[in-house]
């Protein structure tokens, strides 16, 4: 877990990424101290009004977990092909939150718990991963967890019950700039 001071730390540095890549500027230089040099994978989520606004992440990272943070909040703000580019504008108004990764495991389908894990499911050439939060904010069970992970891969609903389709879990600890301001 991270202290109160190293989750600001790491939120100030995503949107200090998205502010530079909203205004088409290069990506920032990772700051020196030890929770920036950590390794992992993690996800940035963006968003406005409390809907989702951007989402992009990576499993084992892209180095550091500044250069992930970094990499990740970039791509949120502009790589995310769900949505527009954010623009200058928008920033100011946007929230950010982090998700930092365990490393995923396979699991049986028994074994996944809405709210603690993250899924990745894939079969074939299809994959798709939902973060633990997911199923925590929209009520869903384990059967709705696993329904909804195998859509988001493009599979059947009930892909999860083919012996075909590999199913991994992780764990994430997950912060954002909302919580500080509900305290």
């Amino acid at each position: 877990m991270r202290t109160p001071e190293e989750k600001r730390l790491l939120l100030d540095f995503a949107r200090y990424a998205v502010i530079l890549a909203a205004m088409g500027e290069a990506p920032p230089v990772v700051p020196e101290g030890e929770v920036f040099r950590e390794r992992g994978g993690a996800f940035v989520t963006l968003k406005a009004e409390g809907r989702l606004r951007g989402c992009i992440g990576s499993f084992s990272g892209t180095g550091t977990l500044g250069d992930t943070i970094r990499d990740m909040a970039r791509q949120a703000a502009l790589g995310d092909p769900r949505f527009p580019v954010v623009k200058p504008e928008e920033v100011g108004s946007l929230s950010i939150e982090l998700s930092l990764l365990s490393p995923m495991k396979p699991v049986r389908a028994d074994e996944v718990e809405p709210g603690v894990h993250g899924l990745y499911v894939r079969r074939g050439s299809r994959a798709g991963t939902l973060l633990p939060q997911v199923a925590r904010e929209e009520g869903w069970n384990r059967d709705a967890f696993l329904a909804h992970t195998c859509m988001k891969a493009g599979l059947p609903p009930d892909a999860w019950k083919d012996m075909k389709t590999e199913i991994f879990a992780y764990t994430a600890e997950v912060f954002g700039e909302k919580e500080e301001t509900d305290q």
